[in-house]
């Protein structure tokens, strides 16, 4: 409150991770600037000081979802690798760190979609640059793009399918699990030195 009276008026960073919050907990319609002002403890002024509007911390928490979901997946669908089953791993990487990919901001954004014609076409386009990193990673692997785009979909939708029923399974049970959905995914099972590893990512 001492910053506060000296005429602090915070950070984009501390309004934007408030507006993060109340959209997790509440939806796209519990983003108001009097939550966001009491949740930081400040004047609705304060607010105005960083945002033009609040259209503008909307646009700033779409911004932050595509960094940090879209840019991290395509990222991890990049990185070197010597198999396939190698690279699934790197992906699967997003669906147990929260640092790559945080599945509670998707859940919000597809949940807020349904309300936003503008915000489901670009959820529609963001989808699609998903899922051609994740036909390039099985092309690069070589398989044909009918292939790819087979398995590109079965791997993508199963995860949607966690996110949109909001799967709560232990982190345990879930590492122990993927090694099989690998196999599933690819017709191939992957070596122990590559379980191992990415194992030891996780547990």
């Amino acid at each position: 409150m001492e910053q506060n009276s000296k005429g602090w008026r915070g950070s984009p960073d501390l309004w934007l991770d408030a507006a993060y919050d109340l959209l997790i907990s509440g939806g796209v319609e519990a983003v108001k600037i009097q939550a966001l002002a009491k949740a930081v403890g400040m004047s609705r002024p304060s607010f105005y000081w960083h945002f033009e509007h609040r259209e503008a911390v909307l646009d700033a928490l779409i911004a932050r979802w595509e960094s940090k979901n879209t840019t991290n997946l395509v990222v991890q669908t990049q990185k070197p690798s010597q198999s396939i089953e190698e690279s699934i791993f790197h992906l699967f990487d997003c669906w147990l760190d929260v640092d790559l990919f945080d599945m509670r901001l998707d859940f919000a954004i597809r949940n807020w979609a349904q309300t936003s014609d503008v915000l489901k076409a670009r959820l529609t386009e963001v989808d699609q640059m998903r899922m051609d990193a994740l036909v390039q990673m099985f092309v690069r692997h070589g398989f044909d793009r009918d292939q790819a785009f087979a398995r590109a979909t079965t791997v993508y939708y199963t995860q949607v399918g966690y996110i949109a029923m909001m799967m709560k399974e232990p982190k345990t049970l879930r590492v122990e699990r993927m090694p099989t959905y690998i196999e599933t995914f690819t017709g191939k099972a992957p070596t122990q030195d590559e379980v191992s590893a990415f194992r030891a990512r996780h547990l």
